[in-house]
C-alpha cells in the first residue's frame, strides 16, 4: 500500500486498535494465471495464546481466521504461502464546501491497515474447532451479549468439518490514516466538526480519530 508520509499512523497502537475494532478483513492471495487473485471477506482475531507486546509494524503477531472449505480460495491456500489481510476502518466523503475556500477539490478521508503474513493451515478438527471457539469468545466479548456457547459445542462439531481454519504469522504491516493532515489546522477542524454532526456512525468515528491526531 502506498502511504504518503503525512498519512502514516501516529504509532503502532492505531493499527492494533483498528484491527480489533474492525475485524472483518479482506484476505487476498495470488491465484493462477487463469483465475487471478483470490479474495475473501472473513473475521480475523489475534491469537489468544499470543503473549507480549505488539511491535510497531505488527511483525511477529499471530492472527487466526476461518472460511468455508467449499471456497476455492481454501484449496488455493498453502501452508508457507503469503497472504495480505486488509482491514478497513472509519471513513467519509469530504465535500469542498467544508473548506470554505476556492479553488478546492473533494476527497475521501479513510483509515486502513494492510497486514502481510505467512499462512499455516490447520488440518485437525480439534484445531479448527478451537479457532471457531476463540472467534466466538472474542466477538461476544467485544461486540455481542456475552453469549455462552457451551450448549452449542455439539452443533459446532457437526458443522466444523466444512470449516477451514488457518493462522497468519505477521511479517509486517502498513497503516494509512488519511485524516486531512495536509490541510491547515482550521480546515481540519471544520472537516472534523462536519463529520461529527453527521448521522452515520462511520463519519462520527472518523471525527473522533481526527480529534486524536497529534499536533
Amino acid at each position: 500500500m502506498f502511504v504518503p508520509g503525512h498519512y502514516r499512523e501516529p504509532d503502532g497502537s492505531w493499527m492494533i486498535d483498528l484491527i480489533r475494532s474492525n475485524p472483518l478483513a479482506l484476505m487476498t492471495i495470488n491465484g493462477d494465471s487463469d483465475r487471478g487473485p483470490f479474495a475473501t471477506h472473513l473475521p480475523v482475531i489475534p491469537d489468544p495464546e499470543m503473549t507480549g507486546e505488539w511491535s510497531a509494524d505488527l511483525s511477529d503477531a499471530v492472527l487466526l481466521g476461518h472460511m468455508n472449505r467449499a471456497n476455492p480460495q481454501w484449496t488455493a491456500l498453502e501452508t508457507g504461502g503469503v497472504a495480505l489481510l486488509v482491514f478497513t476502518g472509519p471513513h467519509g466523503y469530504v465535500s469542498p464546501t467544508v473548506y470554505e475556500t476556492t479553488p478546492a477539490a473533494p476527497t475521501w478521508n479513510f483509515t486502513s491497515v494492510h497486514v502481510h503474513g505467512v499462512i499455516e493451515k490447520f488440518d485437525s478438527i480439534e484445531e479448527t474447532l478451537g479457532v471457531v471457539q476463540s472467534t466466538v469468545a472474542a466477538f461476544e466479548g467485544a461486540f455481542g451479549a456475552d453469549w455462552d456457547m457451551t450448549d452449542s459445542i455439539g452443533y459446532f462439531r457437526k458443522i466444523v468439518p466444512a470449516v477451514g481454519a488457518f493462522r497468519v504469522r505477521v511479517t509486517g504491516a502498513e497503516g494509512m490514516f488519511k485524516l486531512s493532515q495536509e490541510q491547515p489546522a482550521e480546515v481540519r477542524d471544520r472537516v472534523r466538526r462536519s463529520f461529527s454532526e453527521r448521522e452515520q456512525g462511520h463519519y462520527r468515528e472518523t471525527a473522533e480519530l481526527m480529534r486524536r491526531l497529534p499536533g
